[in-house]
């Protein structure tokens, strides 16, 4: 990384005795990554990170999705349901201690309970007197394990994010695409209590103190630079068999895309046609259509690349490596074989499970109703808990408020009725759930008009009977309600016929995966792998670069506000530019934010490695300092899950003086700026501030 232009030794960027670039990366609620950029708590991320969180403070009447939001102080700052931030303090090796607890003719089965049950004693050892949360995660397909310990602040408060029309600018149409022009970030600030430590809700909470926040650069970017990303991948797949490829490509994929294309096109169409619906299902409509658009775009780059060819190759080698000693056949001769069986026996299986999670549970009714398992059990009890049935009413009364807030039912009826004919005809009969007789029996087979059925007499269908129910909960009304019988009927089916025999596929799987990996570990001795990603921080480092797409078109490195505006249209909603942004733009009011060529960099590109949850990771500089944010990857990104091509692949990211110019002259919002430290290698940090101060 040094002689690719980094200029911090390892301890700066992570250190468990001293403050370390590690302690300003956060886990923004699980799904996202963020940063400290202030010593009194603020914290920024990606708006899509943070579309929920806004959207639940948004209504017809006050728009913050549309007109954007932005705190004027403290106490202005709303508070964020079921968002945290979570900080490392520390990771350790661990994988001698578990596997010496293991052996070779152990199952598979066998071999989890021990692994979760001495990751579960290293876990309880390390938090006994603290705060801390403790987790240990498998590396390399469980040849390796680590421990992390965490620090989690549940008082997370949203400060400011633009409008729509600048995070979001370009809309769904444009996601994973190169050029872009979104301004996509939010402001958040974590709270903790007034001893530092972390703390629920709380009037009496003071903005965090991190150990690090980050400096902010506006030297800007120029092609060649080194660029650095530290956040939170989800997951990769990047030891996945040609075995494995050949699934994605041929069944899983497909059978994705055409439920998700259904529900996304029943979703706009609804959207289209009332305000209401389209504030409350805004998120819901962006992130299914978001991950419909990646398995299109991960299907064409996984043979764009021919992945699935190199994939053969590799394992060819890998069985030419294997057949050079008698002690590796005896370890890995039956490796491939154990995993090629794997998918050849999961086909029919793997059907009904991607219809189960894909349009059973995508349609909320039924997801939502199978959140009243625990009280149908309750009830069911010769001797009632009251206490028991108190806090499930409780907890079920809140999880309903959240439910409903963006929940509109007429829309779900049609998703019902679209989704689940869609499972009866493309799913083998004898995998189907019982329900499915039901349908034929009473409504010769109409899907619609059963969904409209269940809709007219289920108390999942409106918030107001929901409560009443909760208010004098009764066993027979809950196990006649329509929608919760499909729920269980649907679930139930899954774990009695379907998870059996999907446990036995995947414990084949893992068993070969584990070996494979390990073989190849020994068959490249010297060379650097890399773990899949698993929501663990990890370090990405690449260069400010554009790049030639396939057919020979080439991309510059950024694009700028002049973009923006060529792009604009008044008559479409995703291309609409705020007047205020305009007129900044006629005036060239750029402040100390724009390029050495006057104009105001809007997005840029750089080779680095990510995947989701990446979103919200900042991009940083030889010397640690922000340069941006990174928001999405390019179309030819979407094998990268898979397998990873640095010529073709960038991650695209915000330019922090985009971030800044938008805060400052679009918003208003000086007092934020004023929170950070910014550093301009011509100029001193003071002068900074005064000019800022100068411009009002």
């Amino acid at each position: 990384m040094q002689k690719h232009g980094l200029q911090l030794s390892a301890e700066e960027i992570y250190s468990v005795n001293h403050s370390s670039l590690k302690d300003a990366i956060v886990s923004f609620g699980g799904f996202c990554s963020a940063e400290m950029i202030s010593p009194q708590g603020l914290m920024l991320t990606n708006h899509h990170c943070g579309y929920s969180a806004i959207q639940s403070h948004s209504t017809i009447q006050n728009q913050y999705l549309s007109n954007g939001f932005w705190a004027g102080s403290n106490k202005e700052e709303l508070p964020g349901k079921n968002l945290y931030a979570r900080f490392l303090i520390s990771m350790d090796d661990v994988t001698h201690r578990v596997l010496a607890e293991l052996s070779d003719n152990m199952s598979e089965q066998e071999r989890a309970d021990v692994v979760a049950r001495v990751s579960k004693d290293i876990a309880r050892e390390i938090k006994a007197g603290t705060h801390y949360d403790v987790v240990v995660k498998d590396f390399f397909a469980g040849n390796e394990f680590y421990v992390f310990v965490y620090e989690t602040f549940p008082d997370v408060r949203l400060v400011g994010a633009p409008p729509e029309s600048i995070g979001k600018y370009g809309g769904q149409a444009e996601s994973w695409m190169w050029p872009r022009h979104a301004g996509d970030f939010a402001l958040f600030r974590v709270y903790s209590g007034p001893d530092g430590k972390p703390a629920p809700y709380s009037a009496n909470n003071v903005p965090y103190i991190p150990k690090h926040h980050l400096p902010i650069s506006l030297n800007g970017i120029r092609e060649g630079d080194f660029a650095m990303v530290l956040g939170y991948p989800g997951s990769t797949d990047r030891f996945l068999t040609s075995f494995g490829v050949q699934q994605l490509l041929k069944q899983t994929n497909p059978v994705r895309i055409r439920i998700r294309g259904e529900r996304i096109n029943i979703l706009k169409e609804d959207m289209d046609a009332d305000k209401e619906v389209r504030v409350k299902y805004a998120s819901k409509y962006s992130g299914i259509s978001n991950f419909w658009q990646y398995f299109v775009g991960q299907n064409l780059g996984l043979s764009n690349m021919k992945v699935l060819e190199k994939r053969r190759d590799l394992e060819k080698e890998f069985m030419e490596w294997v057949a050079e000693d008698e002690e590796r056949k005896k370890s890995y001769g039956n490796v491939l074989e154990m995993i090629r069986d794997s998918y050849d026996e999961s086909y029919r299986i793997n059907l009904s499970s991607l219809y189960l999670s894909e349009a059973a549970l995508g349609v909320e009714i039924i997801r939502f109703s199978n959140n009243f398992r625990g009280m149908e059990t309750a009830l069911e009890l010769d001797i009632k808990d009251p206490e028991r049935i108190k806090s499930l009413v409780e907890s079920l009364k809140e999880a309903s408020k959240y439910h409903f807030r963006s929940y509109n039912a007429s829309t779900d009826r049609k998703v019902m009725a679209a989704l689940l004919e869609m499972y009866y005809y493309d799913v083998p009969q004898e995998d189907h759930p019982g329900i499915f007789s039901h349908v034929f029996e009473k409504y010769g087979g109409d899907f619609n008009a059963w969904a409209s059925a269940v809709f007219s007499h289920s108390i999942f269908s409106k918030e107001e009977h929901v409560q009443d129910f909760l208010n004098n909960p009764d066993l027979h009304i809950l196990q006649a309600d329509p929608a919760y019988i499909a729920s269980t009927s649907l679930i139930d089916n899954y774990y009695r016929n379907i998870s059996p025999r999907l446990k036995e596929i995947n414990a084949l799987r893992d068993q070969g995966n584990r070996l494979f990996v390990k073989g190849l570990m020994e068959m490249n001795p010297d060379q650097k792998l890399y773990p899949n990603a698993n929501t663990t921080m990890r370090v990405s480092f690449g260069k400010v670069l554009g790049y030639q797409a396939h057919g020979g078109v080439k991309y510059n490195y950024y694009t700028s506000l002049e973009g923006v505006i060529k792009k604009r249209d008044s008559t479409k909603q995703d291309l609409i530019v705020p007047d205020k942004l305009l007129d900044l733009y006629r005036k060239k009011d750029y402040g100390i934010y724009q390029n050495k060529d006057g104009e105001m960099v809007v997005d840029f590109i750089t080779s680095n490695d990510i995947t989701g949850g990446s979103s919200g990771s900042p991009v940083l500089d030889g010397q640690g300092r922000l340069i941006g944010t990174v928001f999405d990857a390019n179309w030819e990104t979407m094998s990268g899950d898979i397998a990873f091509e640095s010529n073709l692949q960038r991650s695209i990211n915000v330019d922090i003086r985009y971030i800044l110019f938008i805060i400052e002259k679009f918003a208003g919002a000086n007092h934020l700026i004023k929170e950070m430290t910014l550093i301009k290698d011509d100029l001193k940090e003071s002068s900074v501030r005064g000019r800022l101060k100068k411009d009002g």
